[in-house]
């Protein structure tokens, strides 16, 4: 693949929002949610189609919606109350228009919470990027984009690092390139985005081996897409069929992450130096977080690196769909945002990962 390189995304935009300081409890929280095009109240060319003015589209909507995602994210954390924390510690948002949209959620009705700290990333001429919420400082951050010849993927890896309790964790967010167009017509995009992921894996684990590692985003793969297809995706299983087919393709190189049930991770059958990350798919009693053609999907994810098992600061307790209202409808499927009605949430289900320190 010598097409493939690496840029880093000039658009990525920090942002203090706040003096607050950082709560430092003994329980982490963090959550991915893909909030299905949040466009905010200004038109600029880029929106699609149901979010400009002739489609009615206008601020007080925005605003309608802003208070709604914001109601929602109060309640991401009710069932878990144990925890002792209101809200998550961490949101990585896909699917968010620009950085002024993060600033408008941390400054509204979550404003006592202290998310004091913002990133945003996108491409130039792109409607959407990924954003994320923290009420830890972001001590880092950097974008990586990706080009396979003339291609270029629609979304940035964005990398960001915070430092609860001193001990550092590393976030890759991730929007891969969604099937539309075909299945095999889209996958190098998705192979590329993976590629980068694999990359900046294997370099974290050379130069910092205790540092967690949280892939999180809209994969646009199932962790089980390997078996649903019987051909060589972006996510592959630890499996003697996936490593044969993926070691026999020659322009596959590395062009993959391998998901493992075993705690911590493993890749027995792959090369020694290709990482496995643990995927709570494989025991989570959840059957997935998007509905599609009126069958569940596990394209949304959280993976999480050795470092997470090693019984040494923080490590993996939990993960979970937030499959309840209000981000579920009444027959338990998403709570898709409808903007002509200006009802709803999203057509993705939210995943929550606990973490404790020890």
């Amino acid at each position: 693949m010598k097409h493939l390189f690496t840029i880093t995304v000039l658009s990525i935009i920090l942002a203090a929002c706040g003096t607050g300081k950082s709560a430092e409890n003994d329980v982490f929280t963090a959550v991915v949610w893909n909030v299905q095009a949040l466009f905010d109240g200004e038109e600029n060319g880029n929106e699609y189609s149901d979010f400009r003015e002739s489609a009615l589209w206008n601020r007080e909507k925005y605003t309608a919606r802003l208070t709604a995602i914001s109601g929602a994210i109060l309640k991401m954390t009710e069932e878990g109350a144990a925890l002792k924390t209101a809200v998550p510690d961490f949101i990585g948002f896909v699917e968010v228009e620009n950085a002024g949209v993060l600033k408008d959620l941390a400054s509204g009705v979550l404003s006592k919470h202290g998310y004091n700290w913002t990133a945003f990333a996108t491409l130039p001429g792109s409607p959407l990027g990924l954003g994320v919420l923290s009420r830890f400082p972001l001590t880092e951050a950097r974008a990586h984009s990706i080009t396979v010849g003339k291609d270029t993927a629609p979304r940035p890896v964005l990398e960001l690092r915070i430092e609860p309790r001193g001990r550092p964790l590393v976030f890759l967010l991730c929007h891969w390139k969604s099937k539309l167009g075909g299945e095999d017509a889209t996958e190098a995009l998705r192979r590329a985005s993976a590629r980068i992921v694999q990359r900046r894996l294997r370099e974290l684990n050379e130069s910092e081996t205790e540092t967690p590692v949280i892939v999180m985003g809209d994969l646009n793969e199932n962790h089980d897409e390997f078996f649903r297809r019987g051909f060589s995706c972006a996510l592959l299983p630890d499996d003697p069929g996936a490593a044969v087919m993926a070691h026999n393709a020659s322009d596959f190189s590395l062009g993959f992450l391998v998901l493992s049930g075993e705690k911590p991770p493993r890749a027995s059958c792959f090369q020694e130096e290709i990482p496995a990350l643990y995927s709570p798919w494989y025991e989570e009693p959840e059957v997935g977080s998007y509905l599609f053609r009126e069958k569940w999907e596990t394209i949304d994810h959280i993976l999480l690196s050795k470092a997470l098992f090693d019984g040494d600061g923080w490590e993996f307790t939990k993960c979970r769909v937030l499959d309840h209202p209000p981000f579920t409808a009444s027959d338990r499927s998403p709570n898709s945002y409808v903007p002509r009605y200006g009802r709803g949430l999203s057509d993705h289900l939210p995943l929550l990962l606990n973490l404790g320190f020890l």
